[in-house]
């Protein structure tokens, strides 16, 4: 359906910024619902931030003011920039697109292969 590629993952200090992108080909990622999730080792997969194709987004709770999701049409990518990171962040990211509307990611069809995001206190 969508091919999905993240990259910009890595290792970095608590307090310190990470970009994460997600790059998609086969469709246009502006007609698709997307997504970042993260799942910690013996965590449940949450939802951190989403992006509709109508530009409003969400994030979770734990992120809030920290996390900013953005498209970028011409590049048919999405990024989440991760700002004033903590330790808690540390998790693998994953990004996603589903074309119809969900509630569970159980549903989702499209994931990227996942990006490591480690932050030392």
């Amino acid at each position: 359906q969508v091919q999905l590629v993240e990259s910009g993952g890595g290792l970095v200090q608590a307090g310190g910024s990470l970009r994460l992108s997600c790059a998609a080909s086969g469709r246009t990622l502006s007609k698709y619902r997307t997504a970042w999730f993260r799942q910690a080792p013996g965590k449940e997969r949450e939802s951190v931030a989403n992006i509709n194709f109508d530009g409003r987004t969400y994030y979770a709770d734990s992120v809030k003011g920290r996390f900013s999701i953005t498209r970028n049409n011409a590049e048919n990518t999405v990024y989440l920039q991760m700002d004033s990171l903590k330790p808690e962040d540390t998790a693998v990211y994953y990004c996603a697109a589903n074309r119809l509307p969900y509630t569970n990611y159980v549903d989702i069809d499209s994931w990227g292969q996942g990006t490591q995001v480690i932050v030392s206190s």
